[in-house]
């Protein structure tokens, strides 16, 4: 039997099995045909992703902007007006991702207790507050201080969103809402500098240079969102108020026969933390994100000055343009390898050829002096680093089953990605150094973990099939089953 009917048979078995054992909600469609119900089910992704995908989009690039654009703020003079040395612009930098790092793994038991429409908002207030304080900074202890809120605050959107949007789609449906949605932080590198060439024409206003207009001008655009979101964000699928009852039904129908618990209303118990911890599954997905986190960081903070550094004397406002073709190539690519891993159902594969052409790239701007051929390389490295942040975060919510106990490995798999951002904001004190560090971390962390990873989930897939993990539910009834998440024996993990 080949691996492809295999996978068939198991989860054809494990869809049935679920079904008769767990207690769904009644089927507003049972009278119809199955091609009627598949029009509805359609229409009814459709309406979800209308209603939630867009703005939760705009929040991201949003909070990605207002991470990276003291990297156009250097460039347009912050380090010099503030008097920083390098240490200390570099410090500055790493105390964003320090406090974003230690906030992340709780954030997700915090959406889940005080709810989607209200946590969001919340933090999407306090950290534009905090970016809008930036452009007030006089010295380097103000802008350290209000830099370590603005990671703070900022924790709790990408984890938070990712695990959200986990709990409303099935597995196969995920990947290409996850990359929609981290798309907009390449989107952002390409907006934020455009934005940053506009906003540094308003040196000078109000007696503030043009860095902290950049600073002002995208903390106010925070706020106001911030604002505007108690309205447009909305809660998990069992308490959110534009769905139907019959809408309702279907969507924790569909959830529950994907076997996902994220159907389920549960209350947090330590249990979710210590099975996480035991799950080896967590700690190598944070090696594989801390291969393509760290680089992302590096890429996104240090672009303009990379591209400034190749050689075309170019001015700071064509720095500034020249970083926008890169971000929208990498937006675009990051979606095509989100539908394709979703039809596939192959992320590994997709994580390791992907991070290939990032090393490439990488190589190229170690290898050459030519600037053509290092600007292709920033666009190969580009290429290689955006679309695994999504797919490697898809691939653990895929492989990782209970509401609180996805929401903490989420958590930690993100934030110990984000904490390796303290090693990209010290890297670049030379070009060839900063890249040769970002390619050692692609190659060894993101592919040879990805390989790993592969190779392991397969050997567990393959267990499975023979039997060999039926013993863990012997004498269990369907609900001490469950409770067994991915560790039961009929849950088949997406390679």
């Amino acid at each position: 039997m080949t691996e492809d009917k295999e996978k068939s048979s198991v989860e054809g078995h494990r869809v049935s099995t679920h079904e008769e054992g767990v207690n769904l909600p009644p089927d507003p469609d049972a009278h119809r045909t199955d091609e009627e119900k598949a029009e509805i089910d359609r229409k009814l992704v459709r309406r979800l992703d209308l209603m939630l995908i867009p703005w939760l989009c705009l929040l991201y690039l949003l909070a990605f902007l207002d991470r990276t654009n003291i990297g156009n703020a250097k460039i347009a003079g912050v380090q010099t007006d503030l008097g920083l040395s390098d240490g200390q612009y570099s410090a500055s930098l790493s105390i964003f991702f320090v406090s974003y790092a230690v906030f992340e793994p709780i954030t997700n038991i915090m959406l889940k207790k005080f709810r989607p429409s209200i946590f969001i908002p919340i933090i999407m207030v306090l950290w534009g507050a905090s970016m809008l304080g930036m452009g007030f900074c006089f010295n380097w202890e103000g802008l350290m201080a209000a830099r370590w809120f603005l990671g703070l605050t900022e924790a709790g959107l990408f984890p938070g969103v990712n695990y959200y949007l986990s709990c409303w789609y099935k597995r196969s449906e995920f990947g290409i809402r996850a990359a929609i949605f981290f798309s907009a932080a390449a989107l952002s590198g390409s907006f934020g500098g455009l934005l940053a060439a506009a906003i540094e024409n308003m040196d000078g206003i109000g007696k503030r240079p043009g860095w902290a207009w950049i600073f002002i001008i995208e903390g106010l655009i925070t706020v106001v969102i911030g604002f505007v979101s108690f309205w447009m964000v909305h809660d998990f699928p069992d308490e959110a108020k534009f769905l139907s009852e019959d809408d309702r039904a279907r969507v924790v129908r569909r959830l529950k026969l994907d076997q996902q618990a994220s159907a389920e209303h549960e209350t947090f118990q330590m249990t979710y933390l210590w099975q996480s911890f035991r799950d080896w599954k967590m700690w190598l997905g944070m090696v594989i994100y801390m291969g393509c986190d760290m680089p992302l960081y590096a890429f996104s903070l240090f672009l303009p000055a990379i591209i400034k550094g190749l050689g075309w004397n170019t001015s700071t406002v064509r720095s500034q343009l020249m970083s926008v073709p890169p971000y929208a190539a990498a937006a675009i690519f990051t979606v095509v390898i989100g539908y394709i891993a979703d039809r596939t159902r192959k992320r590994g594969l997709c994580n390791i050829l992907v991070s290939a052409i990032g090393v490439v790239g990488f190589a190229m701007l170690l290898g050459s002096n030519s600037p053509a051929v290092q600007y292709a390389g920033v666009f190969f490295g580009a290429l290689g680093i955006y679309p695994c942040i999504a797919n490697t975060i898809t691939w653990m919510a895929n492989n990782i089953e209970g509401v609180y106990k996805r929401g903490v490995v989420l958590g930690f798999v993100i934030g110990w990605g984000n904490l390796s951002g303290v090693i990209s904001s010290n890297i670049y004190t030379n070009h060839k150094i900063g890249h040769g560090i970002v390619m050692g971390f692609m190659a060894v962390f993101l592919f040879g973990g990805s390989i790993l990873m592969t190779t392991l989930l397969r050997r567990e897939n393959g267990k499975r099939l023979r039997g060999e993990r039926d013993h863990l539910v012997e004498g269990l009834d369907e609900k001490q089953i469950d409770k067994l998440g991915d560790m039961r024996p009929d849950f088949y993990y997406t390679t």
